[in-house]
């Protein structure tokens, strides 16, 4: 990828050259992104909540830095690996949201835990909070620590208010362990379609947490922080009042996925699209189609396929060719695509495709006007 990147980087602020990005990029519209971070910020504030975003969607250093700017309360990191990008980063208020369980990622944590005293993991094991509180106590570091509450995702989380106590009684009595809160995530509700479906299942979950808050109040400890929620709850969860936080992420992209999606009452599609895969035709020998330099590498297509929004005739169709390659269908079966046309695709879900690119290529206008580093990527472990 490095002779791409220098050959892309070589076009930064040259007038016309988003249209010369080599191909396949993964391309930012700095503009749409900075509307969408800025718009959750302002409806999180006139809302009276928080926001923590998830930084699992971009695995990005510059953009977790451009959300805490905006003014969100820390970010949030999927898995260990990404936790340490965005430290490195400058952004140590940083939620692992899954447990660190194996004895070199826990070496790990507590390496990023003595450097950045604010960093906040998760646990739903009595076994895991034992490892942890040990090993804590072995280096001398004070692990901020939340109960992982299962919402019915079943994915994490303890299965009832009581486990929660309980855990969160272990882990007061941790002299190594610092008790902050709850967690609960409730994926499968994010992508219900229908707003008021929606809204009535993510009520039912996000009661869980509030069950759980209770029963660690009552018990006489404590749960300041309650996080949990999506993009697709953003606009329903904060109103129960049990969240002190929402874990957003797709809502910086906005992917084909979330198009499908009415995000909230009176407004289904708040956020711009602003994340694309460019590609280009590599072959046009047959009439009705042509083959792109974009597939199955190029673009998380669990659900979706990517959606055309440039470059060819309005009714045209992308899907995947194999492993390299793209086909694009074209609504006059007679038609044919120019050589080297450059093509403009919507990704269908944006957290895995930002796992298939070194690069975020940023573009404002009809310039490319940078090149971050997807820090993160194939950040697993």
């Amino acid at each position: 990828m490095t002779r791409l990147r220098d050959y892309n980087r070589s076009l930064i602020g040259q007038p016309g050259s988003r249209q010369q990005i080599e191909t396949p990029a993964l391309v930012v519209d700095l503009d749409a992104l900075q509307t969408n971070i800025d718009g959750m910020q302002a409806f999180a504030t006139a809302g009276g909540f928080n926001i923590r975003p998830h930084g699992k969607t971009h695995k990005c250093a510059e953009i977790a830095r451009r959300q805490m700017a905006a003014g969100a309360v820390g970010v949030c990191a999927a898995k260990l690996g990404e936790a340490e990008v965005f430290a490195a980063g400058g952004v140590g208020q940083v939620l692992l949201t899954s447990p660190v369980v194996a004895p070199g990622r826990i070496s790990r944590l507590l390496d990023l835990a003595a450097a950045h005293p604010d960093i906040i993991t998760v646990a739903d094991d009595p076994e895991n909070v034992a490892a942890l509180n040990a090993a804590a106590l072995s280096r001398g570091v004070i692990l901020n620590l939340l109960v992982d509450v299962d919402a019915g995702f079943h994915r994490f989380g303890t299965e009832s208010p009581a486990a929660a106590c309980a855990l969160a009684q272990q882990i007061a009595d941790a002299p190594a362990l610092r008790l902050r809160g709850v967690q609960g995530y409730a994926g499968d509700v994010q992508h219900i379609a229908n707003f008021e479906e929606r809204r009535i299942e993510s009520e039912k979950r996000i009661r869980m947490l509030g069950a759980a808050r209770d029963a660690i109040r009552a018990a006489g400890l404590e749960c300041d922080i309650v996080t949990g929620g999506g993009t697709g709850t953003h606009a329903i969860d904060p109103a129960l009042g049990i969240l002190t936080d929402v874990q957003v992420g797709s809502y910086i992209f906005s992917d084909v996925q979330y198009d499908h999606v009415e995000l909230r009452a009176t407004d289904n599609h708040p956020f711009r699209n602003a994340l694309f895969v460019y590609t280009r035709v590599v072959s046009a020998r047959h009439d009705g189609f042509a083959t792109t330099d974009a597939g199955s590498k190029g673009f998380s297509t669990e659900d979706y396929p990517p959606q055309i929004v440039a470059g060819v005739p309005s009714g045209s169709v992308y899907s995947i060719f194999g492993d390299e390659f793209g086909k694009v269908t074209l609504p006059d079966p007679a038609a044919r695509l120019p050589l080297n046309s450059l093509i403009e695709c919507v990704i269908p879900h944006c957290d895995p495709t930002l796992n298939l690119y070194d690069d975020l290529y940023i573009v404002s206008g009809d310039k490319l006007v940078d090149i971050w580093a997807i820090e993160g990527r194939g950040g697993a472990g």
